[in-house]
């Protein structure tokens, strides 16, 4: 999943392990685009990679506006900015994401590791 974001250039990824938070997802992912127009677009792809991979209850909502789109595959909730918006609701912070630049990438690493069965 991490890796289709990747592909379409999505600004800013953060991957937070949500074990012991919530029951929701196992993980929330969170990025930017650079445009409306942008998160339109990665969303759309990650929808149809999603489907591909064999998720068939893709859930997506924010589409018709384009500042704030959000993915659920289930396990993984992706939550697509524009960077003001993503700066004004700062959902990072909420979720305990403010930690150090390490520990994101530790929990990105375990995110990917675990999704590797996935080709996205």
């Amino acid at each position: 999943m991490v890796n289709s974001l990747d592909d379409d250039k999505a600004q800013d990824v953060v991957v937070i392990d949500l074990s012991g938070k919530s029951d929701i997802a196992d993980y929330l992912v969170v990025a930017s685009g650079t445009s409306g127009r942008q998160v339109v677009a990665i969303a759309e792809h990650l929808r149809t990679r999603l489907k591909h991979a064999g998720i068939t209850r893709v859930g997506v909502e924010g589409m018709s506006q384009g500042d704030w789109v959000l993915v659920d595959g289930g396990d993984v909730i992706v939550h697509l900015f524009r960077p003001e918006v993503r700066t004004f609701y700062n959902i990072e912070k909420m979720w305990g994401a403010d930690m150090p630049v390490n520990a994101l990438a530790e929990a990105r690493a375990k995110a990917e590791s675990t999704l590797s069965g996935t080709p996205l």
